[in-house]
Order: structure tokens, then C-alpha cells, then sequence
């Protein structure tokens, strides 16, 4: 077992090195991003790489894929040195990278994307039939289960991942990184992934796994190295540590995985819904449905969990609160005012604060500065707008504020939104919406990517919200964050809600069968009808 104290440890031995990467050292503008780092992949493993958002995993990975050059240090690969001027070198070499954020072109078949750029040829023309042939033997190969002839766009992110994987293997790649694969999976999709990672090792393959998430390094890795704030801090093997240990390795303080959910304070919950959302059916590109009646109450002092497997109409409720969708039909309040279809800017300005699933899309502008992107809801105020133009000494003193209280790790308030880690962009994205004071809060996937210490920052502050009375919808993929954080869950499936449960008394394999859509007794109609509720509505 790993102490919980910083400190270096020394490093297991792998099996025989098929990567080393030695006194690896990164620099960028006012940060030391490698530090000196030395890691070592052996043949037929899976390595994890472990550390905090910023730790400067990513950036390790991309050197080693091609996409950044080194300042200091040297990689060998098969124990000869090698210089990766890019990714085809790194391709030449074998290796593989599979991004966190898809590099995919969505009009693209699935065998279009997977050839892309080696495309087999008959005479002048590209020979697609034999491409679909090769791409559904690999797919059988490795039990990567694809459609050759469906487009991007059409296929679940599940599926988009097993193409990324597939593009790489079709390239003839024997040694993989993974970076941050699970980020946007369901539990489901997840388990598959481990099945396929462990099929590729057995293969031959190795694979580096950048991850934050203990459970699945538990499941899946060899060895595990850990990284710091650029600097390597450990190397241990999966079988001699445990998830406790790993977290104080990595963010160097011991961290409890226990929630404290304190009872909300006397007179804080509300007795009438500060959300009241009823029969609301919204309906997708081709006509159909994807709200579906869908009915239920959020009260203040409370979080409601909104639990179900992806595609079931999480996205579209949470744009139909933030005005982002429009409404077909029913009706949706806030403190008793109707909010039905209002714009963005109004549904702000009525007391809705939104964290979105996707921070990158809907939480930030990554080219404007932190200052910017803190006041993006309130830049038109008196605050910060005088006859017309944006007082930026205003902006900076709110951004220097925000950042200290939410301890968002910048280099400055100048700084753009893109140069920061991910949890560090979701910290800003809290802190903007947490300060405008909302009635109701929506936290959409808060934690996704994120380490165990800023997902324990994040809880906190959602907590922080239910204890002064704020209503709080969270809407999650994670059923443990799910399960800890919320006063109530509600299960939805195919647009409809079907089923309040008090998470004190169910369990995975009971949420897991109404994800599926199996009825708990009892709970649709009190779903529908918008009964039910925590220990502050009977």
C-alpha cells in the first residue's frame, strides 16, 4: 500500500520495456508542464497514468503521440531512441492514440472515417467496398462491433469511441494510449470498454491508460504511474495498492470518498416546488418525441437526481430549462412564474443557473479570457457595461475574485479559457453560475472527467447550495455521484420520468432495471402526477 505522504517511490519492474520515456521535460508560457519525467511501458501491459486535472498527463501522451515536441529527454521504442516529429512518425512507430475528444468527421461513414487518408485504391478511384471488407474483418477481429456503412453522426459515442479504436488498429498500431476514454460513456458502454482493452492486450497490444478514475484503474491496469503538477511522484502496481492510497498520491492530501450530507437547516427547504415541470413533450429532428409527457417537481433545499442511460432525453430536458430547446407542449414554472420557452438570457435573468454536459460547447468561449468568461451572463449589466462599453478594470477585479474563491487554477485572469486544465475550466463555469445566486441550479454532468479532487470541490459547492435553500437538478451518468448526492432520484427512459426513488433504500440493480425501463411498483403514477418527495416533503 502506497503511504498517503508525497514523495518519490520507486518503480516496479514491468515486463519487457516496449516504450521509455526518459527525463521527459515540457515547457510552456509561465508553466513547467513535464517536469523531468521518466515512465516505462511494458510489452503486453496496461499502464495507467494517473493525476489531477493540469498534472500534465495529456501533455506527456502527446508528446509521445507527436503532437508536441520535447524541450528535454529522449523516448525509446522497442529500446532504440527515436525522434516522433508527428503523428505519422508516431504512426510508423506503431503507435495509437485515442483522443478524449473525437477526431472524427461526422457526414463520414464509419469505414470512411477509419480509412481516412490510407483509403484502398482501384486505379484512380477509392475502392470503399474493400474498405467496408476490411474494416468489418478488424471490427470481428477484436469484437469491436461496428457498422462499416452507418454515418458518424447517426451512431452513439459508444460507438464513435470503437471507431477511434479501430481507426488506430487499421493503421497497425501495437501500442495504444487512451486518454480519458470512459469521460463520456454510460456504465454499460464502460464495461465494454474494459472487455475490448483487455481482448487488445491479449492480442499483443499495450496500452497506456490516462484516467481519473480508480475504480476502473483497479479494474483494468498492470501497474499504475502517477503524476503531480508535472512530476512523477510513483510507480505501483495495481495488486499491491488500493483506490485511498492512489488518491493521496495523487493530489497529496488524504481525500475521503465518504460524502458528508449534512440535514438541510431548519426553515431552508421550501414546501411549494421552486421547479414544476408538467407534461412537457419536445420533440426531435424528425417529428418524434423526445420528451414525452415528461412531468416532475424539484423543491428548494433539495437535490433531485435525475438518473437514466444517455440518449433518453437528459439532453433536451436540460436545454428546454435553459431555453435552449423549444417546448412543443406543457407547461414548466419556476417559483411560480411560467418560464415556458423564454430565451437564454431570460431564463437566467428568472433564476436558472445551468452547469452544461458539455463545457467546452455550452460553458465557455475557450478564446476569451477568464474575465470574459466570468461575466458572460452578466457582461450587458451596470456592472460591468458603462454607455456601451465593457468596463474591464470591473471584469478583472470579479474574475480575481472568483478565481480565489473557487480556487481555479490560472495563471491569471488574462488568461485564456483554453490553456486551462478541465477542472479548472468547471470550476469557472460553477463559480459563474453559483455567484448570480439561482433559484435553481442545474449541474449536468458536473464531474465528468474530472479528478477525485475537484469532484470533491464540486460536490461541496452543490451541497453548499441545498443547505441555503437553492433547488438543485442534477443530471448525472455517474450513479455513485447520483446515489450520494441526491434527496430523491428520478429514473427516465424514453423521455418520460418512470419512477421517484429515496436513494436510502434502492440499489444499482434497482435503478439499473428502471433505466431499462422496468416500472417500480407504484412510482410511475406518483412520477407522473409529480409526487413523492425527500425527508423535507414527506
Amino acid at each position: 500500500m502506497i503511504p498517503a505522504s508525497a514523495g518519490e517511490y520507486e518503480s516496479p519492474s514491468p515486463p519487457v520495456p516496449i516504450v521509455e520515456m526518459r527525463g521527459i521535460t515540457k515547457r510552456f508560457p509561465g508553466i513547467v508542464a513535464n517536469d523531468s519525467i521518466s515512465l516505462t511501458l511494458g510489452r503486453g501491459e496496461i499502464l495507467a497514468l494517473l493525476g489531477e486535472n493540469g498534472a500534465g498527463k495529456s501533455t506527456l501522451m502527446n508528446i509521445l503521440f507527436g503532437l508536441y515536441q520535447p524541450d528535454e529527454g529522449e523516448i525509446l521504442v522497442n529500446g532504440e531512441p527515436v525522434t516522433i516529429t508527428g503523428p505519422k512518425a508516431a504512426i510508423r512507430l506503431g503507435l495509437g492514440m485515442v483522443h478524449q475528444h473525437f477526431k472524427l468527421v461526422q457526414p463520414f461513414t464509419v469505414a470512411e472515417n477509419i480509412v481516412l487518408g490510407m483509403e484502398p485504391k482501384q486505379g484512380l478511384r477509392i475502392d470503399y467496398r474493400h474498405a467496408e471488407r476490411e474494416v468489418a474483418a478488424i471490427s470481428d477481429r477484436y469484437g469491436l462491433r461496428v457498422e462499416p456503412r452507418a454515418r458518424i453522426a447517426d451512431i452513439s459515442v459508444g460507438m464513435q469511441q470503437r471507431v477511434e479504436i479501430l481507426k488506430t488498429l487499421y493503421r497497425g498500431a501495437e501500442i495504444l494510449i487512451f486518454d480519458e476514454p470512459t469521460a463520456v460513456l454510460t456504465p454499460q458502454e464502460i464495461q465494454e470498454l474494459i472487455a475490448i482493452m483487455r481482448k487488445l492486450v491479449s492480442e499483443g497490444k499495450s496500452i497506456i491508460l490516462i484516467t481519473h478514475k480508480l475504480k476502473e484503474i483497479m479494474a483494468i491496469a498492470d501497474r499504475v504511474t502517477v503524476i503531480r503538477r508535472g512530476k512523477v511522484v510513483g510507480t505501483v502496481r495495481t495488486a499491491e495498492t488500493n483506490p485511498d492510497a492512489l488518491a493521496a498520491l495523487m493530489v497529496g492530501r488524504e481525500v475521503s470518498f465518504r460524502l458528508d450530507k449534512p440535514p438541510v437547516p431548519a426553515g431552508a427547504a421550501s414546501k411549494e416546488p421552486v421547479l414544476r415541470v408538467e407534461d412537457v413533450t419536445v420533440r426531435g429532428r424528425g417529428g418524434t418525441p423526445v420528451l414525452n409527457g415528461l412531468s416532475f417537481e424539484v423543491y428548494g433545499g433539495e437535490i433531485l437526481g435525475i438518473a437514466g442511460v444517455d440518449g433518453n432525453g437528459q439532453s433536451e430536458l436540460i436545454e428546454a430549462l435553459a431555453g435552449l430547446q423549444t417546448v412543443d407542449s406543457g407547461r414548466i414554472t419556476l417559483a411560480g412564474r411560467e418560464i415556458t420557452n423564454l430565451s437564454p438570457r431570460a431564463a437566467a435573468e428568472a433564476g436558472i443557473g445551468h452547469i452544461p454536459e458539455d463545457r467546452h460547447k455550452r460553458g465557455l468561449v475557450l478564446d476569451f479570457s477568464m474575465s470574459e468568461n466570468l461575466v458572460l451572463k452578466s457582461y450587458y449589466t451596470p456592472a460591468y457595461n458603462r454607455g456601451g462599453f465593457l468596463d474591464y478594470g470591473a471584469m478583472d477585479k470579479q474574475a480575481g475574485r472568483l478565481i480565489g474563491e473557487f480556487d481555479v487554477r490560472t495563471p491569471g485572469t488574462h488568461t485564456p479559457a483554453r490553456a486551462l486544465s478541465g477542472g479548472n475550466q468547471q470550476k469557472a463555469i460553477i463559480a459563474r453560475e453559483v455567484d448570480l445566486d439561482p433559484d435553481l441550479l442545474i449541474a449536468a454532468q458536473p464531474t465528468r472527467g474530472l479528478d477525485v479532487g475537484a469532484i470533491e470541490f464540486i460536490h461541496k459547492r452543490l451541497l453548499e447550495q441545498r443547505s441555503r435553500g437553492k433547488a438543485v437538478l442534477l443530471i448525472s451518468l455517474e450513479l455513485d455521484e447520483i446515489l450520494q448526492l441526491s434527496d430523491r432520484i428520478a429514473v427516465i427512459y424514453e423521455g418520460r420520468i418512470v419512477g421517484i426513488v429515496d436513494p436510502a433504500s434502492t440499489s444499482d440493480r434497482e435503478l439499473g432495471l428502471m433505466m431499462a425501463g422496468s416500472l417500480r411498483s407504484g412510482e410511475a403514477d406518483a412520477a407522473v402526477s409529480g409526487a413523492g418527495g425527500g425527508a423535507a416533503h414527506g
